[in-house]
């Protein structure tokens, strides 16, 4: 594998497109991505910039800089869903960037970088959050870069100043991503790892990480202070909800995250397989920086661990240190071979974990022709195409498993990926999309509702889907009070028809008019995720004519 840094470079940009930028657009936006693409919106419409809304409601709990990134785009291109997704694409790339650089100078090996940074933008969860416009992405890209300037100050002598001042800087930017939560997640697991570990000098470096840990500081606390200054009450009970969030929603045992290793896809076998310190510890080429990784990935399970809520997506910070430990045992094998040879013990373990890989190979051909060519939902040409590539890779994979070709085998994982994210992905989205979804997005090309206020019986569940799909605010009326919204027309959202759901006291005064009925159902009808709730009837509400 050539070790020249731009090459490297090149090869990481080419991949990071492919897996986060192709087809981005095909699945439709989920209830996460709903929330920040309204509040980005709002941002604008409304030049709420520092006091950010979300359906007319303050939205303080999480810090607002992706919602900016988010907002400066829906200036540049309004409702631009895949322009929206590419700039989380742009964090992904970034933090697969900053992994090889980190994994590089740890081990003063470009190698061990690159298959590092491979590893991790072929993970699962990193694929997920990569093409999707939720804000989990930033505040860990930014972190990892702060922890390589970190580490890279603490490596070097002297006092490196500006190496502390770019861990500052990224770390106050990780604050304003989502608060302290890739501290605890991803920097704090690292430092303890890190500081038992390696005991690194502290020597002429005292000033400078205060100066470091001052301008994290300034960049993380000046909107929270704005915010205690100018909307106190607000923002004391946004912090109040949100920290009561950790300790009572979605709680879940501390051994919920025990199956941590499917977050990673296709490496899961080999993750399990490289966590397995008693067997690698004496093995493996760089055995410090190895134990670095393997407890690194441990801590951040155990901190997870102990917080009472809990949810999968909270896992995607250690699929970071997961993609060091994994990348150990491919420059394990490969240094073995180059040298004597693998073991019979070593070449079963990795026969193991690419005939695995292998098997799905084979698989995927057929599932193709299962699900899409059986299915009338793809032509022969086309099928034959994408089949003969698959078994091309299984080829691939077979000749690395029998020859032991460690590095061959990655490159037949990514250019799986590569086939299925170009060729397959709005065909494998369709599977599980709505072929009949009937979306309140519609009304954005009414004229006649254009500037027309929306608005919901108060009693009833509004999803905060329908709002973003509908672009525009959907507010709730007491319909209790028998008194009409402020002013004629409005529109009324309701789960029944108008005739049903008004009193009689405002069906007298006023006229109606069924714009449609609206099913914004994302999955199809007889799965278990479709929902009555997803269905609106949308009625023009006018004044009576006398």
């Amino acid at each position: 594998m050539y070790d020249k840094k731009n090459f490297h470079f090149l090869l990481l940009g080419i991949v990071c497109f492919f897996t986060f930028f192709i087809h981005n657009k095909v699945v439709y936006p989920d209830i996460m991505e709903s929330r920040n693409l309204i509040t980005a919106h709002e941002m604008v419409e409304y030049d709420n910039w520092l006091v950010p809304t979300m359906n007319g409601v303050l939205r303080l709990e999480k810090p607002p800089l992706p919602t900016w990134l988010a907002a400066g785009v829906e200036l540049i291109s309004p409702d631009n869903l895949s322009l929206q997704r590419a700039v989380a694409g742009i964090a992904a790339t970034l933090l697969v960037f900053f992994l090889y650089a980190f994994a590089s100078r740890l081990t003063n090996n470009r190698r061990y970088g690159l298959v590092a940074a491979l590893v991790l933008c072929t993970s699962f969860n990193i694929i997920l959050m990569g093409r999707t416009a939720t804000w989990d992405i930033y505040c860990h890209s930014f972190m990892l870069g702060a922890i390589y300037f970190f580490y890279k100050a603490f490596e070097q002598e002297g006092r490196q100043w500006k190496n502390f001042g770019m861990a500052g800087i990224l770390m106050g930017l990780s604050f304003l991503g989502k608060g302290p939560v890739s501290f605890y997640a991803l920097l704090l697991p690292f430092l303890l790892s890190y500081f038992i570990l390696y005991r690194p000098s502290f020597k002429k470096k005292g000033f400078p990480l205060l100066v470091m840990v001052l301008i994290c500081l300034a960049i993380s606390c000046w909107w929270p202070v704005y915010l205690l200054l100018y909307h106190r009450d607000m923002a004391l009970f946004a912090a109040d909800k949100e920290s009561t969030a950790w300790l009572s929603h979605n709680v879940r045992p501390w051994y919920y995250y025990w199956k941590f290793f499917l977050e990673s896809g296709i490496w899961s076998l080999f993750l399990i397989t490289a966590l397995i310190w008693p067997y690698w510890k004496k093995r493996v080429t760089l055995k410090k920086e190895y134990l670095l990784t393997v407890a690194w990935t441990f801590a951040v399970l155990i901190l997870l661990s102990l917080l009472p809520e809990k949810k999968t997506r909270y896992l995607l910070p250690i699929l970071i240190p997961a993609a060091l430990v994994v990348a150990h045992l491919f420059v394990y094998w490969s240094h073995q071979i180059r040298r004597k040879g693998l073991l019979n013990p070593d070449k079963i373990i990795f026969r193991i974990n690419a005939g695995v890989i292998a098997l799905v190979g084979l698989v995927l051909p057929v599932a193709v022709y299962v699900l899409f060519y059986a299915e009338d939902k793809m032509g022969l040409g086309r099928f034959i195409f994408i089949a003969c590539l698959f078994l091309l890779v299984f080829w691939l994979l077979v000749r690395s498993i029998v020859r032991i070709r460690p590095y061959l085998m990655l490159w037949g994982v990514v250019f799986l990926f590569f086939i299925v994210e170009i060729f397959l992905m709005p065909s494998v989205a369709n599977l599980f999309n709505n072929v009949e979804w009937k979306s309140i997005h519609g009304v954005r090309k009414i004229e006649k509702l254009s500037g027309v206020p929306f608005y919901y019986p108060e009693g009833e569940n509004l999803r905060i889907e329908l709002v973003y799909e509908a672009g525009r605010r959907i507010l709730p009326w007491d319909m209790q009070k028998d008194s009409l919204p402020a002013g004629l027309p409005f529109v009324l959202v309701s789960t029944r028809n108008a005739e049903e759901t008004l009193p009689e006291s405002v069906l007298d005064k006023v006229e109606l008019e069924l714009i449609d009925v609206y099913d914004d159902n994302h999955r199809p009808k007889g799965s278990r995720w479709y929902s009555d709730i997803f269905i609106k009837y949308v009625t023009l509400v006018k004044e009576k004519e006398r």
